[in-house]
């Protein structure tokens, strides 16, 4: 089994993908699989999530490249800055995911989540799409 250690250079050719959810792209060492079906060993430093378009190189050089799986999301969406602000404010403090975007907040499809958000006067549609939160005030942030 191949074994994948570190990120590759933006500018790297990559002939490899290997698609995540969240919450696996959260993890750094585990086994996954490679679209094209070959199984892989992520053994990544510790403390930063993969994110849509990043670069990885195998031990034997090879690039890959990561996608963002299509999860079923909870699109919150604010009438103003401020209704925005309270939702992220609630859902931070549980802790949640959240993908802030003008005047939406966008989490993980929880019922419990969005009855909260509902009753602070967002309007809450249901989605499919890839998922990427904030990462938090001490994450690593991609830069393209």
């Amino acid at each position: 089994m191949r074994r994948v250690t570190d990120h590759a250079d933006a500018s790297s050719p990559w002939r490899e993908t290997l698609t995540l959810p969240f919450e696996r792209r959260t993890k750094s060492r585990q086994r996954a699989v490679l679209d094209g079906g070959d199984e892989i060993l992520l053994d990544l430093p510790r403390g930063r999530a993969l994110k849509d378009g990043d670069l990885l190189r195998a031990e034997d050089g090879a690039v890959i490249l990561v996608r963002a799986a299509s999860e079923r999301l909870s699109r919150a969406a604010a009438g103003d800055a401020h209704a925005l602000a309270r939702a992220c404010y609630h859902l931070g403090n549980r802790h949640v995911a959240v993908q802030i975007e003008a005047l939406t907040a966008t989490y993980l499809e929880d019922h419990v989540l969005d009855a909260m958000v509902r009753q602070l006067g967002l309007t809450v549609t249901s989605c499919t799409a890839p998922f990427e939160p904030e990462t938090g005030a001490y994450g690593h942030h991609h830069h393209d």
